[in-house]
């Protein structure tokens, strides 16, 4: 394991959030793996970033509702990288639908993949994140996850959806109280629409130019990787400008 190297691996890493949170980490010094579903997005996006970045990137394809994949990815990144500095939970799904109303298949693929997944990728890091985090005395080693405003404050018709986010930004909480004595901490960024593909079905009511963007959250995500070990964030909430401030 490099000690003047970091590595992170971030999941929904070939687009969106995830992909500018890589490129900020890449620009940062961290070598990276990064996963998603889709094998040639996936590898055009490691390409990118090896172009711009010179980092070592290696892309694995990897479906979240699939514990035994899930598994293997960050298997697939100790073996390449040796420890782990920091883990980024960006993938994630979502699907609109009250509560009358939404399929029982609906709700239960947010539950495999916004709360399932998270917690199945901590347990397996978490030994190469104790293990970096020894070796980074200064800074420990950092979790974060996207979670969702909606996680803080109910959205009607995305009840589903935010339950599942205010499941991952408590993880993230427990994680901290149970593992910052080893430097390792979790942090949840929750914030309202920001301008990605996954928020296109908003479009024809919420004009993009008034979303957050990627850079914004990956910004955060970024400030949060230079923090000392000493500082635990258990979430952030980041709210569009306008007179709603607790609305996504």
């Amino acid at each position: 394991m490099s000690l003047t190297r970091r590595s992170a691996l971030v999941t929904g890493g070939s687009r969106g959030i995830g992909a500018e949170i890589a490129r900020r980490l890449a620009g940062e010094g961290f070598d990276l793996t990064i996963a998603a579903r889709d094998p040639e997005t996936l590898e055009q996006t490691a390409h990118r970033l090896r172009e711009q970045t010179g980092a070592t990137v290696n892309p694995v394809a990897a479906h979240m509702n699939d514990p035994d994949q899930v598994r293997a990815l960050v298997r697939a990144h100790e073996d390449r990288f040796g420890g782990m500095n920091a883990l980024v939970l960006s993938a994630g799904t979502g699907t609109a639908g009250t509560v009358a109303d939404m399929p029982a298949k609906t709700y239960e693929r947010m539950v495999d993949i916004n709360v399932r997944a998270p917690l199945t990728l901590m347990q397996a890091a978490l030994p190469q994140l104790r293990r970096s985090a020894a070796a980074d005395a200064e800074r420990g080693a950092k979790i974060i996850a996207l979670a969702s405003i909606t996680g803080v404050a109910g959205e009607a018709g995305l009840a589903a959806y935010g339950a599942t986010k205010a499941a991952l930004i408590s993880l993230c909480e427990t994680v901290s109280l149970e593992e910052s004595a080893h430097g390792v901490s979790a942090t949840a960024l929750s914030p309202g629409y920001v301008d990605t593909d996954m928020t296109a079905w908003k479009r024809d009511v919420l004009d993009r130019s008034t979303m957050l963007t990627t850079g914004d959250i990956a910004e955060l995500a970024l400030a949060v990787t230079r923090l000392s070990r000493n500082a635990v964030v258990p979430n952030i909430v980041v709210t569009r400008a306008g007179d709603q401030v607790w609305r996504a």
